[in-house]
């Protein structure tokens, strides 16, 4: 059975990406990031960016200004600039805004930023050099990744100050991590015999113009989050089995009156993860009228916050197969300078995500709280049965009370502040950078949240035994059995959750689940589609 991440990625056949020409979704670049996908530049992309790049030569030659070609940045956009000058103005403005602070982003995310610039220069429409693309695909493809600070771009006129890092390699500058060392540059042009680019006008403008360091945190939040839902879906039915609670409040007659994708989705694969349960049909004639919330609303709380993952999905795409350099070069005649660097669009989708990963976490420590509270007939209070020289499962809920609180304070939407930048030329700003950087920490702590929930649910699903649940369920808990045990006395419990957190960024629950679906023939309805095919 696929129960981790590394057994299912054997699984599956590599093909070609090409870039600039296919589309591009958050799953297809993670892929080419864990090289399970090979992206190539045909020849066909080829000839356009020759074309492209042969227009920006022209316009050095004639003369004529054009904005980032043969004029300054920013407040210097009046400031004429030689043909001789042109190219040393490539090499400075990567240099000069190389500003950035703060520990480096994550070495996934710099190689996704790499991926997502070269599939917007591929398009042809920035005047990029083929040879500056071609260094940057072998970048790629040999995991030659450069260091880039996690702080200093404020989201508009590009992600400004990590892409000039991100390139900053190019040009023989900057470092990165080779062979898993960090290196400098120079180290990797004494290891691989590689040597500087000279940058052609306008090439530092478009390296640095765009808005790849938020989309690439935005790939990252997609993914993450995705898994965080459908992992918050199993433990709320684990726990909805654990506790006995109702499986009333997931019939499509009532979200066919009210049909939010999200809700019907929810509903829909809670209840098929619930049929075939004795643990339902054990109580079916109890004189419970309903649950509180936090059981009874999974469809509608879950669900809401799918929404907002499909929300972000969506517009990410758009943003993944778009040009977001300037200016924009549609052909001899037709320069255009306009803000298609600005980060608005993906930064108010962001904030909506971080809001909606932070409710996930929300209602997963309500559920914990209500496990512990011994309400439920055959489950004692905190989880266990000698509590008073045992404290059960009660200071687990501390840490999610604590997590979940931090997320609220995190939930400031980032898109709703703006600074003036660049002398005032850059008045107003969308600050995407901050929330996408935001956003993976609130998920990081909903990981830890649900990772807590699971090993709550199994303490309560264990006092339903020798009943058996549905066929995912059972097999699932059987899983988490063979990595925490059951706690009969209290323990230090952070090993526990270690092993927890493990098997949530393991996604080793949905593989299993995929796999048991797959093997007993059961309904699509409780099919969670693998990360890479959904998105």
């Amino acid at each position: 059975m696929y129960t981790n991440k590394e057994s299912y990625k054997m699984s599956k056949i590599s093909s070609h990406f090409h870039f600039g020409e296919d589309y591009l979704t958050a799953g297809k670049a993670i892929k080419i990031a864990r090289k399970e996908l090979k992206g190539i530049i045909s020849n066909d992309a080829r000839e356009k960016i020759k074309s492209s790049r042969n227009i920006v030569e022209n316009i050095v030659e004639t003369g004529k200004p054009v904005y980032g070609i043969n004029t300054g940045f920013g407040p210097l956009c009046t400031t004429m600039i030689s043909k001789e000058e042109t190219r040393v103005l490539q090499s400075n403005i990567l240099q000069s805004h190389s500003v950035g602070v703060g520990d480096p982003i994550d070495h996934e995310i710099s190689k996704l930023m790499l991926i997502l610039k070269l599939q917007s220069l591929a398009k042809a429409y920035s005047g990029i050099a083929e040879k500056t693309l071609d260094r940057i695909l072998w970048h790629i493809d040999n995991d030659a990744i450069p260091i880039v600070p996690s702080q200093g771009s404020v989201g508009a006129s590009g992600d400004l100050a990590p892409l000039s890092h991100l390139f900053l390699p190019l040009i023989g500058l900057g470092k990165v991590t080779y062979k898993n060392k960090e290196i400098t540059t120079s180290k990797l042009f004494d290891l691989t015999g590689l040597q500087a680019i000279e940058l052609g006008p306008k090439e530092g403008l478009a390296l640095i113009n765009g808005t790849q360091f938020i989309a690439a945190h935005a790939v990252k939040v997609v993914e993450k989050l995705h898994s965080c839902l459908s992992q918050a879906d199993i433990i709320g039915a684990m726990m909805i089995e654990g506790l006995q609670g109702s499986v009333k409040p997931f019939y499509n007659e009532l979200h066919a009156l009210r049909p939010f994708k999200g809700t019907i989705h929810v509903a829909s694969r809670v209840k098929s993860l619930l049929k075939g349960s004795e643990i339902m049909e054990d109580h079916i004639d109890c004189d419970r009228v309903q649950d509180p919330y936090s059981l009874r609303c999974i469809p509608q709380v879950h669900g809401a916050s799918r929404n907002a993952w499909l929300h972000l999905k969506e517009l990410l795409e758009i943003e993944l197969n778009s040009v977001t350099d300037n200016p924009i070069i549609i052909n001899e005649e037709l320069t255009i300078s306009g803000g298609s660097f600005h980060g608005q669009p993906l930064a108010m989708a962001i904030d909506y995500a971080c809001i909606a990963a932070s409710e996930i976490g929300n209602i997963s420590d309500r559920r914990i709280y209500l496990a512990l509270e011994g309400n439920s007939p055959g489950v004692p209070k905190l989880l266990m049965e000698d509590t008073g020289i045992n404290s059960g499962y009660m200071i687990l809920q501390y840490t999610t009370a604590a997590l979940a609180s931090e997320n609220k304070g995190l939930c400031f939407p980032s898109s709703a502040d703006s600074i003036p930048t660049s002398l005032g030329q850059e008045d107003h700003v969308s600050m995407g950078s901050i929330g996408g950087r935001k956003a993976i920490r609130v998920i990081d702590n909903v990981e830890k949240i649900l990772a807590i929930e699971l090993l709550t649910a199994a303490q309560a699903f264990e006092y339903r035994k020798p009943m058996k649940s549905g066929p995912i369920l059972d097999e699932i808990h059987k899983m988490v059995r063979t990595k925490v045990s059951f706690a009969e006395k209290d323990r230090v419990f952070s090993d526990d959750i270690e092993k927890g957190i493990d098997i949530i960024r393991n996604n080793s629950i949905i593989y299993l689940a995929n796999e048991v679906t797959k093997k007993k023939n059961l309904s699509l309805e409780t099919k969670f589609s693998s990360l890479f095919e959904t998105y």
